[in-house]
């Protein structure tokens, strides 16, 4: 009956921790879930944003040349978030270069109110990458420890890369550019 007993606690204390374990990684992956929506979200914003901005310089430079279609052709690549972003920063780029160059950009009142909203989603990009980063960095660790490592095996959970998308363990250097 002792050993029973013993066996019972050892099996109820090691559920416990499973259970307990396995909780705060399903925690920790919504919470990245939730930031790769938000993620998601403001990159679709971005990218209407930069459509409407080649319409207007169409319009003020009264001509129909494509300005920016690599940067809006980017929809339909399949890229992962981590190349869309830059891809869109590179896109919002040329714009600033544009209404450097020409004046009546410059002053158009539309192109303004992009430039306003570029700054917010620039702003809520930041939040939500480095939100998802923490919980990312939080969760790896989770797998990489003891004794969540097992839960984390028996659950066939790998480790998430970063927003920045960096991948240390490959030859590819191209990844670094900032």
């Amino acid at each position: 009956m002792t050993i029973f007993l013993i066996i019972l606690i050892v099996a109820c204390i090691l559920g416990i921790i499973y259970i307990i374990n396995y909780n705060k990684m399903q925690y920790l992956k919504t919470k990245i879930e939730q930031s790769e929506g938000i993620i998601d979200d403001t990159l679709r914003d971005r990218y209407d944003l930069l459509v409407k901005a080649d319409n207007i310089v169409k319009n003020v430079l009264k001509d129909n040349k494509e300005y920016f279609k690599e940067y809006i052709n980017v929809k339909s690549d399949t890229i992962t978030n981590f190349e869309m972003d830059r891809k869109l920063k590179n896109g919002f780029n040329l714009l600033l270069k544009f209404k450097g160059d020409y004046k009546e950009l410059e002053n158009n009142k539309d192109l303004k109110e992009i430039f306003i909203n570029i700054k917010e989603s620039d702003e809520k990009i930041t939040a939500a990458t480095e939100y998802y980063n923490k919980n990312t960095n939080e969760l790896n660790g989770y797998i990489r420890k003891f004794p969540s490592n097992i839960v984390a095996k028996i659950n066939h959970m790998k480790i998430k890369p970063f927003f920045d998308g960096k991948d240390m363990n490959d030859n590819v250097y191209t990844d670094f550019k900032i």
